[in-house]
């Protein structure tokens, strides 16, 4: 994931440098076309998590068939967690390794794609998979040998990880959750077939898009925007959240699947020429210390005092009043009128009654959340357009909390 900005005092600027080199094929139907790709390999590990149902709704099978008509022999590694651990991450590139395996099919949501990117490096690279994090208590290593080729198969609509050349892991010694990223982890292609993501529940329907939406909403308030970013962020905005609520309320209304996917899509391509900003940050703290906490709950969670803190502020009150217009408020006039919208779509994907003390969060905790996310991940604080305390941290899990 390659970032370059010359933005200056959180003006928007138009520069950017773009270089997203995995080929996307979209659309219901298109996991019948995974055996006429050209194969990055001959034997395949795949990816999926420690749950049931890639098995159960019968992803894994079609997939294995598609890989067998294409020529390729496969194992599968299914430990992965919902928050992927390091030492899962560990196990999975000894298991690659003692199979011969030369690429990685990832398939399912976030999780495993992050995950297989992770043991992507660490099955031809020496040591821990902390040698290699650039942040935190990571030791800054350069990533010297090539990662074995991932195609991203995905499941559903809400990390973006099949556009990106990032991973997420969390190490459970030191309780950091950060990112990894090179280049060379880019898949080498995706699909993003919604008919795969029919069978999502809706609780996580609405977890998933509104990860893919804050990606997009993060994106377009930080100090790292440009034209390229700004494009792909409003477009993501305007289709997840128009069609989230039915795709939460019908899991087989596919327009809706296929527009929440798309938005998806392009909230990963945010990533690639701009950024997500502190918020990603705070709620990695919260589910470094709370593995049970799904990544898109949390951010449901900090979504209105986050965003209230910088409207308060006034860094870009344009841009939350663009964001709102793109929600649906046509007359939008005021930065307000997005926390409107943010509270109107929560309300109609019935998450506005999340609570942190359902997951064991409790107050005592937030000065701590508030020092690993400044210290584990503090590259994302950089791109905020005002910067954020301690003290403005836990304020924003104190107005938060329930």
């Amino acid at each position: 994931m390659i970032i370059e900005s010359n933005e200056s005092e959180g003006k928007n600027m138009s520069s950017f440098n773009m270089y997203i080199p995995t080929r996307t094929l979209f659309g219901v139907g298109m996991l019948n076309s995974l055996k006429d790709q050209a194969m990055p390999g001959k034997k395949a590990l795949i990816v999926i998590t420690n749950g049931k149902s890639i098995r159960e709704n019968g992803y894994l099978l079609r997939v294995e068939e598609q890989l067998k008509l294409a020529g390729v022999q496969t194992v599968v590694f299914d430990k992965v967690e919902p928050n992927p651990l390091k030492t899962t991450v560990m196990a999975g590139a000894v298991f690659a390794k003692e199979n011969g395996c030369d690429f990685i099919v990832a398939l399912g949501g976030g999780s495993s794609m992050d995950a297989s990117k992770a043991i992507a490096i660490m099955a031809t690279n020496p040591g821990d998979l902390w040698d290699y994090v650039q942040s935190g208590t990571g030791k800054r290593k350069a990533i010297e040998n090539k990662p074995l080729p991932i195609i991203a198969i995905t499941t559903t609509a809400g990390t973006g990880s099949e556009t990106d050349a990032g991973a997420v892991i969390t190490n459970e010694e030191t309780q950091e959750k950060v990112g990894i990223k090179d280049p060379r982890l880019f898949p080498v292609f995706a699909i993003v077939d919604p008919e795969l993501m029919r069978t999502v529940p809706p609780k996580f329907t609405a977890f998933q898009g509104w990860d893919a939406l804050s990606h997009s909403m993060e994106g377009y308030i930080n100090n790292k925007t440009n034209l390229m970013s700004d494009m792909y962020a409003i477009t993501a905005i305007e289709n997840v959240s128009r069609y989230l609520a039915r795709a939460v309320k019908d899991g087989n209304d596919m327009e809706a699947r296929e527009r929440v996917a798309f938005g998806n899509n392009l909230s990963g391509v945010v990533m690639c020429v701009g950024t997500t900003s502190s918020q990603h940050s705070l709620e990695h703290a919260m589910s470094a210390y709370h593995q049970d906490l799904p990544h898109g709950a949390g951010l449901i969670m900090l979504s209105k005092a986050y965003f209230t803190h910088f409207i308060n502020k006034h860094v870009c009150d344009d841009r939350f009043i663009r964001m709102a217009k793109a929600m649906g408020m046509e007359d939008a006039k005021e930065p307000m009128d997005f926390i409107t919208m943010l509270s109107k779509l929560q309300e109609e994907c019935g998450i506005a009654d999340l609570k942190m003390s359902d997951y064991g969060i409790k107050p005592e905790e937030f000065e701590t959340f508030a020092h690993n996310a400044k210290d584990a991940m503090s590259g994302l604080f950089l791109v905020d357009r005002c910067e954020l305390s301690i003290e403005d941290c836990i304020a924003i899990y104190e107005a938060s909390f329930r």
